[in-house]
Formats: C-alpha cells, structure tokens, sequence
C-alpha cells in the first residue's frame, strides 16, 4: 500500500481564504487493479477558478480540487505504461488510483527541453482558455486592437502573446511595476499598472484613443465598468473570470453595462474552455509548436514542496505570482 498526503478543505472559504480553512490528511491507497493505475505527482497547479468552485462543487472534508503533472510509476493500464508523464484532474494529492479514464498523456512530440510544468499552464489548461477565448469567443481578426486584464496572470499573458501571433495590437495591464515590465518584454503595444495610475478610465483612452475591438475579462468588477464605454461598436467581450469579486463576503453591485451594449451593439460570453473539448489535442500542437518556435514564451512562480499548496494557491490569488503558479513537489 501507498500512502498519499492530501489537502482537504477543512470548512467553507469566508472571504478570503485562511491557512485554518485547509487540513493536511493522510490516505492509505490500495494497490491498482486491473486497468488502473498509479501516479505520483511531480507538479501541482493552483488557479483562480479553485475559489468559487470549492463552493459550488465541493463540501467540506473534500480533497481539493485541481489539476497535476504525475509519473505513472505502477501500471495494469497498458495505455499508461510505468514511467509515462499525464495530466490528471487528481486534486492536491501526492498520489493516486486511477483507471485512466480521466488521464490526458503530454502532447505528441513534447520536447526534452521544454519543461513538463508547462503542461499545466501555456501549454495546457490555462493555454486552451486563452487560445479558445480568442478564437472561437472573440473570433479576432488581424489589425484588431485586443484588451486584457490580469494580464501578467498564466491566462493573460498567453492571450496577449497569441493576440501578437495573430497580428494584434495588444494592451495588457497588471498590479506592479514588475509585472508591467514583464508585459512589455513579451510584446505587448501598451501596459499600465492599474494599481497607480490616477484614472483608470483615462489610462485606458491613452493607451488605445480609438477604443478597443475585442476585450478578455479576467477580473471584473469596476475593471469593467471602465472598459465597457470605451469598447468599439460590434466588439466582442470574452468573460474568463473575475478574480475580483472572489473573495468578497458583500456582493459587489453593478457594472451597469446594458446601455453600451446596445447601443455599441457588444456581444459579452462567458466560457470554460472544456466547452472546446474535442479540439483540445489539435489545440494543444499548436500551443506547443509557438513554444518551440519562441513566439510563446512561458514565465512560472514555482513554489516548492507539497506542504505549501495552500500558501501557493492564497499568494496566488493575491497576485504574488508572474505567469502560472505552480508547485513542484
């Protein structure tokens, strides 16, 4: 038998997560059947969607959710052989059972030098949701002038590298200095710390005085309220996230956006990426191609050691992280 640490959610987030609202368990994990197999986790993701779906998808005492690289290290599933690589929706857990059912292997011809975290960000989950928002949501088109916030974020900044790719011109904006700076290596037009500017409205006409074509929303909130006036006629809005109202105990009110989007004539959609499921094999080539090419270069906040997943995913969810956090067990 194996023993697997795993992170529980020990009670309900109340506002802002707390390092008590975790609980670190052990698991007895029996050996694998036929057809099942064993894995070891080697990275761990931590995302903004584990805060409001550990409402609406979790109770309490459950493992937490999330997504993980892991080694096959015992096998009686001849389509997962001992010492293969997957993806795995496992949680935040050092090991697991699985029947394979839900394993997704690494994209075909996956480099020895691009490192296997990758998998869990531009070249994965968070890479599908920027590549899918764009194409099949905002449906962009060369020449067109594309906003996106959280934009140093593992979702933004893959948006605005492939909104570049596309022929776009790009406007990112990010809570530090540091990460503005960030933005501008990767090729963004423009980029402005939304923390220090005095008017985020007029920030915004600066950056783009003809108003902006496509909008990838991450944040929500009074973010949106800025953008939505200053959006072009038929401009197209996809709904990610809204890291903004997560952690809020009053629901915040507004924006009132109805107005602009009639007389602009907007289309706003929400979307999770799993929507594009069937393309995700076709879509994940690309993403690695544009890595191997150095058109989409990939930044990671690595947290070290399995004991940590709580303080990665609240650093996380405060901003502390440049591109996709993970942690490296």
């Amino acid at each position: 038998m194996v023993q697997a640490k795993t992170w529980t959610l020990k009670r309900h987030f109340d506002g802002f997560p707390k390092a008590s609202d975790f609980e670190m368990k052990l698991e007895q994990l029996a050996e694998p059947r036929s057809g099942e197999v064993l894995l070891e986790a080697l990275f761990l993701s931590v995302d903004p969607y584990m805060r409001p779906y550990s409402r609406v998808r979790m109770k309490e005492g459950d493992v937490m959710i999330g997504g993980q690289v892991a080694k096959v290290v015992q096998s009686r599933n001849p389509s997962f052989p001992a010492g293969s690589v997957v993806v795995a929706n496992c949680g935040w857990r050092t090991h697991a059972v699985s029947d394979g059912a839900a394993l997704t292997p690494l994209a075909a011809g996956w480099p020895q030098e691009v490192p296997l975290s990758f998998a869990l960000g531009a070249v994965g989950m968070p890479g599908l949701t920027a590549l899918y928002g764009l194409e099949e949501v905002c449906q962009l088109k060369a020449g067109e002038t594309v906003l996106v916030n959280a934009a140093a974020g593992a979702v933004g900044s893959v948006v605005g590298q492939i909104a570049k790719i596309k022929g776009c011109r790009v406007v990112g904006c990010a809570g530090s200095d540091r990460k503005v700076a960030y933005l501008r290596e990767l090729g963004f037009d423009e980029a402005f710390n939304y923390k220090t500017v005095t008017s985020l409205e007029e920030a915004l006409k600066k950056a783009s005085p003809e108003g902006y074509d496509c909008y990838f929303e991450n944040v929500g909130g009074p973010f949106s309220s800025a953008a939505m006036p200053l959006m072009k006629p038929f401009g197209r809005i996809a709904v990610c996230g809204s890291i903004s109202l997560y952690n809020d105990t009053t629901p915040q009110t507004g924006p009132y956006i109805h107005t602009h989007m009639i007389f602009k004539q907007l289309r706003m959609e929400g979307f999770l990426c799993s929507r594009w499921a069937r393309k995700d094999q076709e879509a994940l080539q690309k993403l690695l191609a544009w890595v191997k090419e150095g058109k989409l270069k990939c930044h990671e906040h690595v947290t070290l050691g399995f004991e940590n997943m709580p303080a990665a995913f609240m650093g996380m969810l405060r901003g502390e992280n440049t591109g996709k956090a993970i942690v490296k067990v």
